[in-house]
C-alpha cells in the first residue's frame, strides 16, 4: 500500500500528459497494492476525475488467493508485477485478449536505517503503455 500514492500520481500524470481515461485501456496493472491499496488507488484517482472502475487489476490480488493463502499485505510488487506480465500480460497480448494495457510497477524503496531515523518510506511507480497496434 505504501507505493499507491506514487501509482495515482503516475497515472494521473499519464492520462493528462495523453489526453486520455482509464476506459481507453483494456486494463490497468498495478505492483503488489493488495486489496487495500487497491481501493486508495481508486479513491485517490477519483478525486482528481479518473473513474478506473473495472478496469484495475492488481498484480498481488491476481497472483494470491487470499481465502486460502495467509498472505496479509501481499507479496513483493516488483515480484508480483514481474510474474504476472511474464506469465499472464504478455501472453493474454500475444493471443490477442488485450491489446491496450497501461502496467504499473510499483514499489517501495525500504531501509531499516531510515524506518528507524523516524523517515517516510519513499515509493515508486514506473508506467509502461503496452500495445499491440
Amino acid at each position: 500500500m505504501t507505493s499507491t500514492p506514487a501509482a495515482a500520481d503516475t497515472l494521473r500524470r499519464f492520462w493528462e500528459d495523453t489526453n486520455t481515461v482509464p476506459s481507453d485501456y483494456d486494463a490497468v496493472f498495478t505492483g503488489d497494492l493488495g486489496a487495500c491499496g487497491s481501493v486508495l488507488l481508486k479513491e485517490l484517482l477519483a478525486r482528481e476525475g479518473f473513474v478506473l472502475g473495472e478496469h484495475h487489476r492488481d498484480c498481488g490480488l491476481m497472483l494470491f488467493d487470499r481465502r486460502r493463502q495467509d498472505v496479509h499485505a501481499g507479496g513483493s510488487g516488483c515480484g508480483c508485477a514481474a510474474s504476472v506480465l511474464c506469465g499472464h500480460i504478455l501472453p493474454a497480448m500475444a493471443r490477442g485478449e488485450l491489446t491496450n494495457i497501461l502496467f504499473v510497477a510499483t514499489g517501495a524503496l525500504m531501509s531499516v536505517t531510515s524506518s528507524k531515523q523516524g523517515e517516510s518510506i519513499p515509493s515508486i511507480a514506473h508506467l509502461l503503455h503496452l500495445t499491440t497496434a
